[in-house]
């Protein structure tokens, strides 16, 4: 069996949801070994985080600068690392790893600007190594199902695509009652100037690509916050128009009550239609005229990857665990020189994407939602 790739994370002390998730993701394919942290920036809680986590005490870091200088010095350093920062801090974190010649995956939104996300893609070109970006919806086997399906023809041209993401949790004012989570998520120095829209609306934008293999061209966004004092969105409601002449509506909420967390996609063709929802993850509904599929993940129609049989549920940490076995993938196939071949991974370019679609949305807004191209 191949060694294990020597991985180091930023980000995702003890506590945090997204620092235990990447953690397991990572380890659930045997891939990765990880070795060294900066866990936090507080001495204490990133020595006590990293010992949790069976990291040694002189691979423990509070400064992700220290970090990647020492390790790419080291023989025994880290091959990559994965960035579980709150936004304001992707882009510095990402361009000290890839200055350092280490590959990267990193949450998104990849920068609180698109200036700072385009600096980092030609960073990126220039050290030539790996970077991947968390969209981890791309992971579930069903959602590359409906992207495979589409490419194949199996619903025609795309006409129509419909997303939403409706959340709940921030239906009141969170931020003010100590949760760590609201509090960056609702500080425009610290997530940027879009809240839900960079929180999951980057998501929805994602899928909604990721799956129809077409790129948006411009957006008519109205975005608003409902919860009084808050000071980024909390509802993104915008059209879509695709570079080949589809139409798209995209919805993403946290103030939706109800919904705990409802991810869903809908692509309509001129011979058929798909839908997929992160609540019925393990399934993918094809229609035709007279004719309703249910595709099951894992069955015999199914050409993607698969961790369990059907009947056993995979949901969104095999989901990250798919990302993190690409990302594992590509960096074998750096490290021998052999081009990758076409890749379900997320990278750098979708991160800029991403980037995009944020700067339009807010533009549109400004603009009395008028449509914006994705300059």
């Amino acid at each position: 069996m191949a060694r294990r790739l020597r991985l180091g994370m930023v980000g995702g002390g003890i506590g945090g949801f997204f620092g235990a998730a990447h953690r397991i993701a990572a380890r659930i394919d045997d891939r990765f070994e990880l070795v060294a942290a900066a866990l936090s920036s507080s001495p204490e809680r990133a020595k006590e985080s990293a010992a949790q986590v069976n990291i040694a005490s002189y691979r423990s870091y509070v400064d992700f600068e220290e970090m990647a200088q020492q390790e790419a010095a080291r023989s025994d350093g880290i091959e990559a690392v994965g960035i579980v920062l709150p936004n304001h801090l992707h882009y510095s974190a990402a361009r000290a790893f890839v200055e350092a010649g280490i590959h990267v995956m990193c949450e998104k939104p990849l920068a609180t600007s698109l200036a700072d996300a385009e600096a980092l893609a030609t960073l990126v070109a220039k050290q030539s190594v790996v970077f991947a970006v968390a969209y981890t919806n791309a992971g579930f086997a069903m959602v590359r199902e409906a992207r495979r399906l589409v490419k194949a023809g199996a619903i025609g041209k795309v006409r129509v695509v419909q997303v939403e993401f409706p959340q709940e949790w921030l239906a009141s004012d969170v931020e003010s009652t100590g949760n760590k989570q609201a509090t960056w998520r609702t500080d425009p120095l610290r997530s940027g100037r879009a809240g839900s829209l960079g929180d999951i609306g980057t998501h929805a934008f994602h899928l909604a690509e990721y799956v129809s293999g077409q790129h948006v061209e411009s957006v008519a966004a109205q975005l608003s916050t409902f919860v009084n004092g808050r000071r980024v969105d909390d509802d993104v409601q915008m059209l879509l128009q695709f570079e080949d002449g589809a139409k798209g509506m995209l919805w993403a909420s946290q103030v939706a009550i109800g919904h705990s967390n409802g991810l869903a996609l809908r692509v309509y063709g001129d011979e058929g239609s798909l839908s997929w929802s992160v609540v019925e993850p393990n399934l993918l509904k094809l229609a035709r005229p007279g004719e309703v599929r249910i595709i099951e993940r894992g069955s015999a129609s199914t050409a993607t990857p698969v961790r369990l049989p059907p009947g056993h549920p995979e949901g969104f940490l095999e989901a990250l665990a798919q990302l993190y076995a690409d990302f594992a993938d590509a960096i074998s196939a750096y490290k021998k020189g052999t081009p990758q071949s076409a890749s379900f991974l997320p990278g750098i370019a979708d991160g800029v994407r991403g980037m995009r679609f944020i700067e339009a949305a807010l533009k549109s807004t400004a603009a009395n939602a008028s449509m914006q191209k994705l300059d």
